[in-house]
Formats: structure tokens, sequence, C-alpha cells
């Protein structure tokens, strides 16, 4: 097995772990909340509603102020791209050329970043009118 076939395995078994490593912890998660209630049940004991509403709903939390936490992601990536541009100006010093390389992630961080941004205003003007 040569390396123009191993680096490609390598990389989509890596992106196939980051996406379904974090659904499976989180079905198994799901599996022991629901033996532990049937566990309970079995045993005659009481549930607490609140208890059986927070193993049933999961971990995730509700985002309280969406606007606000969509305007933080929205100048984040505009400062990643930002610093993706500036850094492909100080490398072209070093070796000319690179900055073409730097600026197209910097150029969707930038769009994602005003996206972002723009949602957040659509957000804030959502919540006043309620």
């Amino acid at each position: 097995m040569g390396a123009d076939a191993f680096v490609p395995f390598v990389f989509f078994a890596f992106l196939g772990a980051v996406i379904l490593v974090p659904i499976w912890l989180k079905e198994r998660t799901k599996r022991s909340a629901h033996a532990l209630i049937s566990q309970a049940l079995e045993k005659g004991q009481q549930l607490d509603p609140a208890i059986l509403k927070q193993l049933t709903e999961g971990s995730t939390k509700p985002v309280k102020d969406r606007a606000r936490s969509t305007l933080g992601n929205g100048i984040v990536l505009l400062a990643l791209a930002i610093g993706f541009v500036v850094g492909g100006f100080a490398l072209e010093d070093f070796g000319g050329g690179v900055e073409t390389g730097m600026l197209v992630p910097a150029a969707i961080l930038g769009a994602l970043g005003v996206a972002f941004i723009l949602l957040a205003m659509v957000d804030y003007a959502a919540k006043k009118k309620e």
C-alpha cells in the first residue's frame, strides 16, 4: 500500500471519525439514560419529572441570546479572515506568491463572517418586534 492510497484513506477515516464519534457518544448517553430510567421503574422508585426531563432531553443548552452569539461568531470569523490576509502578505515577503493561497480561506471566512453578522442583525430586528 503506497502513500498515494494511504493519504486519502487516512483523510477520509479522520473525517468519518470527526463526524461519527460525537453522534455515537450522544446516542450512547441517551441509551444509558433510558437504561437508568427503566431500572428505576423496575425497582418501583418514583421519578421526579424535572430529572426525567433532563435525562431524556440531553445536555444541549438553549441559546438565550441568539443574536449576540451569532454576532460573536461573525466577529471571530472576520478576525480570522483578516489574520489570513495579513499572514498572506507577511509570507509574500519570504517567498512570493503565497498571498493567493492565503486569500482563498480569507475570502471564505470573510464571507461567512459577513453572513453571520447579517443574520445577527435579522435576529436582533425580529427580537425587537416581539
